[in-house]
């Protein structure tokens, strides 16, 4: 069975069917951009419950109705430096294959309609940077998002927080 859920590989394959819309949110300097269609709703930043022995960029589990909902703090996940948390910093609810995940950014900034001609591939950064995760650059006027392919990477192994779908 296939699953209709699995992204575009490419940014070609991203922006062939049209716009491509976009929450933008903020970390460290840079801005990013993901899919609307896999955010759920935003919070603001409450504590958590922390799990024992999970990796530092989890930062804990929260009950959001009912769901147990694992929570990751992405400056941590990509390396951003220390996080703060303040009355801006922002958990944006995922629902990524059924699978309810929290990601905390340091603020959101808005949404943005791209078309395909303001999405450029990612650089090819050869071992440097991983540019699995990545969906390409958004251009709008001065701005530059670096476009997460956040069905990717929360399914990647290294996260394991989404089960990958049966071939």
């Amino acid at each position: 069975m296939n699953d209709t859920l699995t992204p575009p590989k490419t940014a070609s394959a991203a922006t062939a069917v049209g716009p491509l819309e976009v929450v933008t949110f903020t970390l460290g300097k840079e801005e990013y951009g993901i899919d609307i269609q896999r955010v759920q709703e935003l919070r603001g930043y409450d504590a958590v419950t922390r799990i024992a022995n999970a990796p530092e960029y989890i930062k804990g589990v929260v009950n959001l109705r009912g769901i147990i909902v694992p929570v990751i703090d992405m400056r941590i996940k990509f390396n951003l430096g220390t996080p703060t948390y303040d009355q801006f910093t922002v958990v944006i609810v995922l629902n990524i294959r059924g699978r309810v995940v929290g990601m905390v950014v340091d603020s959101v900034s808005d949404v943005i309609t791209l078309e395909p001609g303001q999405i450029k591939p990612p650089p090819e950064m050869g071992a440097a940077l991983d540019t699995d995760y990545l969906i390409g650059l958004g251009t709008l006027e001065q701005r530059m998002l670096i476009l997460v392919d956040i069905d990717k990477l929360m399914s990647s192994d290294e996260m394991g927080l989404v089960e990958k779908a049966a071939a």
